[in-house]
């Protein structure tokens, strides 16, 4: 596999993974096959950044989107788009926009559509975890319903 392909895999995964606050560069270097000091490299000279400033960018685009659209408070956007602390978040997104993300909103909100109310956008966003065990259900003792023999079947050469 070329170097290119490589570091576009392990991309590919940051981007499906942006928001998770626990996305370790190990893993996402071992997508590519590399350490993460090899990554770092091939992945700046890919794309002229290096994966944490990537990150941090596309964070912060989508921390603007949810600040002009979305009716949520600012520390429910800082854990929505992955960091852990409000002040860290605050602070790179001034950083990058220049203002706080309390003077963006100001600045940017209603020159558009109505906000989203804060439950559809934590909802669409999946802000809405459950605590480990807590989505297991337990067995009522209620009999399950049995399946008819062709449905069985039909299941079973499908998955086949």
């Amino acid at each position: 596999m070329d170097k290119t392909r490589q570091v576009r895999l392990a991309k590919d995964a940051r981007d499906r993974d942006w928001a998770d606050p626990g996305l370790d560069l190990d893993t996402v270097a071992a997508h590519a096959g590399y350490s993460r000091y090899h990554f770092i490299r091939a992945f700046k000279e890919a794309y002229g950044e290096t994966p944490g400033q990537y990150l941090t960018h596309r964070r912060m685009d989508r921390a603007e989107d949810l600040l002009r659209t979305a009716n949520l408070s600012v520390t429910e956007i800082c854990h929505l788009v992955g960091f852990s602390s409000v002040g860290t978040f605050s602070a790179r997104f001034k950083t990058w926009t220049g203002l706080t993300p309390s003077e963006y909103r100001t600045k940017h909100v209603g020159r558009g559509a109505a906000l989203i109310p804060g439950c559809y956008a934590m909802l669409w966003a999946g802000g809405f975890r459950s605590a480990p065990g807590a989505g297991e259900r337990r067995d009522s003792g209620a009999a399950k319903p049995r399946r008819s023999g062709e449905a069985k079947q039909r299941n079973s050469e499908e998955a086949g």
